[in-house]
Order: structure tokens, then C-alpha cells, then sequence
């Protein structure tokens, strides 16, 4: 088997079983993981339009617009236009929204720990390795165009 096939196989099921677990995690609190994740783009940065937060999750608006709707119906977001461009949606947090995140981390902090003590795993360098290898594999998906 290529390199890339083991790597390939080893990130996917890494990345589903990490998901899974999160997912238990977030059960609790009646946020799904794909939700969880447009939760934590706009923790990282409030008031972005629709476009940018499917920049940073790689997700197309089809799929990221019924993520937003059934986010904005629990109140955790807010969707408006812009006034100088309608077309554009600005997606913001509500009050309820922001006080999630500190129980969402309060959540998954256990998870948290123990992954960081799988094998002595120092997460941090994985992260910086993982994110190296994303700009890399994006910038040869842009170079096929």
C-alpha cells in the first residue's frame, strides 16, 4: 500500500472516531458536530458572512445554509443582510450562543485530556503538522485547475 493510501486510511478513521466521541460529548448539549464546528468558527471570530465561515470549513452554502437556519432556530445565531449588499449574509452570535461555548468546553475538556495523553501525544505539534499539510494538499488541489 502507497504512502499516501496509509495516510489516507489513517486520517479517515482517526477523524471519524475522534468525531464520534466528540459527538457523545455534544449529545448532551443538542448540538450536532457539524454544527459544533460553525459554533467554534464564529467563537474564533463573531459577525462573518456566510461565504467566509464555508472558506474556513470548507463547506459550499447549500450545505452550510441549513447548518445556520437550525442554528439561528435555537437562537445561537443570527442571520441578516448587509445593507450594502443584499446578497451577502452576515451570520452572528446571539447572547445564548456565546454563553455556549463555555459549556461546550466545559463538555469536551475530559475528552480533551485524555487524547492529549494518549501515548505521551503532544496535540499541539499534531495540529501544526496537520494544518502544514492541509495549506500543502490545498495548494496542490488549486494547482490541478
Amino acid at each position: 500500500m502507497s504512502q499516501i493510501h496509509q495516510l489516507s486510511l489513517s486520517l479517515y478513521s482517526i477523524s471519524r472516531l475522534l468525531i464520534q466521541l466528540i459527538q457523545t460529548e455534544l449529545n448532551e448539549l443538542g448540538l450536532t458536530y457539524p454544527q459544533y464546528l460553525v459554533m467554534m468558527v464564529l467563537w474564533e471570530k463573531d459577525s462573518l458572512k456566510v461565504n467566509e465561515i464555508g472558506a474556513r470549513l470548507y463547506l459550499d452554502s447549500g450545505t452550510l445554509t441549513p447548518l445556520l437556519k437550525k442554528l439561528e432556530r435555537v437562537n445561537y445565531v443570527k442571520r441578516s443582510r448587509n445593507e450594502a449588499d443584499e446578497r451577502t449574509v452576515i451570520i452572528e452570535l446571539t447572547y445564548p450562543g456565546k454563553s455556549l461555548q463555555g459549556k461546550v468546553e466545559a463538555q469536551i475538556k475530559a475528552l480533551d485530556k485524555k487524547i492529549q495523553e494518549i501515548a505521551d501525544l503532544n496535540v499541539d505539534n499534531l495540529n501544526q503538522s496537520l494544518q502544514h499539510l492541509l495549506v500543502e494538499i490545498e495548494s496542490l488541489k488549486n494547482t490541478d485547475k
